[in-house]
């Protein structure tokens, strides 16, 4: 038989910037240690909250371009800042909605920026993605298995709109110790014959998989183990699913 089995982890706090996260999620797994091959899906915003992703909005001051989005779109233009800030270019823009192209590649919705389960006490505040998501991963990673001796991956999960489907999903926006990307493209299907397109978004699955059990709104269940996968293909990071322009329809 085979079975894979997902565990939220318990007991753990509501993070702040400089928390050691390595630690806190080694202690919260050292009753039922993880093994060779299992994989830790941690929620952004965690790994945001601890590396001090946060903006206080009444320290950003717009820009005139920030102004005139602001007004198109209406939404506070020290926001419409931040995301700017945070964007290779801007796709579109329709009311409470603006769609750019982050730096990292991925194409969404106010540049990942959230002010959900984030402190707003003393004012209003940003929690913007990860700086280098692949990083971090790999330095949980790194951590977590030296601490435990067993092959570990890490896959840091973010909640995604799709282009082509209604509701959000999870997926991979960072990753480390397995495959980003698993290529079937050469291999033969069930009757012989032999695939030509597929390529599975590895990482994106297993994110997609744990938020089923992570939530989105007050489950407070931030970080998911899951045990049972198994994997022949190299190892890569989660900016391997990133699709090329060259390639992208809907742009």
């Amino acid at each position: 038989m085979t079975e894979l089995r997902l565990t939220a982890l318990a007991g753990l706090p509501m993070f702040a910037p400089g928390d050691d996260l390595a630690g806190i999620l080694g202690d919260a797994m050292a009753a039922d240690p993880p093994g060779d091959g299992d994989v830790l899906v941690v929620a952004q915003k965690i790994v945001s909250k601890a590396e001090g992703r946060i903006v206080e909005i009444a320290s950003v001051t717009p820009s005139p371009r920030a102004e005139a989005l602001a007004a198109e779109v209406g939404k506070d233009p020290r926001v419409v800042e931040v995301i700017l800030g945070e964007a290779a270019r801007v796709v579109r823009a329709r009311p409470n909605l603006i769609i750019v192209e982050h730096k990292r590649g991925w194409v969404m919705a106010n540049a990942g920026i959230d002010q959900s389960n984030v402190n707003h006490e003393g004012g209003g505040r940003l929690l913007l993605l990860p700086e280098d998501p692949d990083a971090s991963a790999e330095r949980l990673r790194a951590a977590l298995s030296a601490r435990f001796g067993v092959r570990l991956g890490v896959v840091i999960n973010d909640s995604f709109g799709r282009a082509w489907r209604r509701g959000t999903a999870g997926i991979a926006i960072g990753a480390a110790g397995l495959p980003g990307l698993i290529d079937l493209r050469g291999k033969p299907d069930l009757f012989g014959r032999i695939l030509e397109v597929s390529i599975i978004g590895y990482a994106d699955e297993v994110a997609a998989a744990a938020s089923l059990l992570m939530g989105q709104a007050a489950e407070g269940r931030p970080a998911v183990l899951v045990r049972g996968l198994a994997w022949t293909a190299p190892e890569g990071t989660a900016a391997d699913l990133v699709r090329p322009p060259a390639e992208d329809l809907f742009r």
